[in-house]
């Protein structure tokens, strides 16, 4: 199998200085933004050593929400033509503010999410799997198997095929992940410490989106980094939410 190279991905994720984005990170013990570690939180009900066995998938992606999930290069783009798509897309776009987020189990992981749907945000994520398709290489057959090992509807098969990932279009929601798969027993308990945390630390249950991120990842091994943020057109006037 020839190398393939890093994976890209195109993500929301709150700004560095935005107490979302410090809280998020020190939820899953990394920072994308810096590459660094983050202390885990100490107080609670929760002891160090769990989040961080708890947090182990997420802390390979940071803190975010997926628009356009990870994928290799196809041969004959690149980095600097992505980048520079993704700066064209993002002038183009208008923010908008989600006003009900909060801490919730979404199937056996523990996810910010809103609580009702919004058009806006199912055309982002929609736009942003079909603007940036040109730039994503084919799944390999291991990538392919992975996906497949995770029960799918025959609509995420489909999907799958088409896009080379299943949670999209109308299969898409939107969640900042804070957990790996928890057992049952710990799960209500996670939702509810976190959600205390989020009252504290973020004292807000509102959002605006206002741009999105190219995160990557050199190696399999190695963790997502944001390489580069794109503020959306109306990101200045959507400061204050109306």
């Amino acid at each position: 199998m020839r190398e393939q190279g890093p994976r890209y991905a195109i993500y929301y994720a709150p700004d560095m200085d935005d107490p979302l984005w410090r809280f998020g990170s020190q939820c899953i013990g990394y920072d994308a933004q810096t590459g660094a570690d983050t202390a885990v939180p100490q107080a609670g009900a929760i002891p160090p050593q769990d989040w961080l066995a708890w947090t182990q998938e997420p802390r390979r992606y940071g803190f975010h929400a997926t628009l356009k999930a990870p994928f290799h290069l196809v041969d004959g783009a690149s980095e600097g033509k992505l980048i520079d798509s993704m700066a064209q897309f993002a002038s183009a776009r208008t923010g908008f503010w989600l006003p009900d987020i909060d801490v919730r189990a979404i199937s056996q992981f523990v996810a910010i999410t809103p609580l009702t749907p919004k058009d806006e945000l199912q055309d982002l994520a929609r736009d942003c799997v079909t603007a940036f398709d040109r730039f994503r290489a084919p799944p390999d057959e291991a990538d392919r198997a992975r996906r497949l090992s995770s029960p799918l509807s025959a609509r995420q098969l489909e999907l799958l095929e088409a896009w080379g990932y299943p949670y999209v279009m109308e299969q898409f929601r939107f969640h900042m992940t804070l957990t790996s798969s928890l057992p049952d027993a710990e799960r209500a308990m996670v939702v509810a410490e976190l959600s205390r945390r989020f009252r504290d630390e973020v004292g807000r249950t509102d959002l605006l989106i206002g741009g999105f991120a190219l995160f990557r990842q050199d190696t399999r091994q190695s963790r997502f980094r944001i390489m580069k943020r794109f503020a959306f057109n109306s990101e200045n006037s959507l400061q204050a939410q109306p």
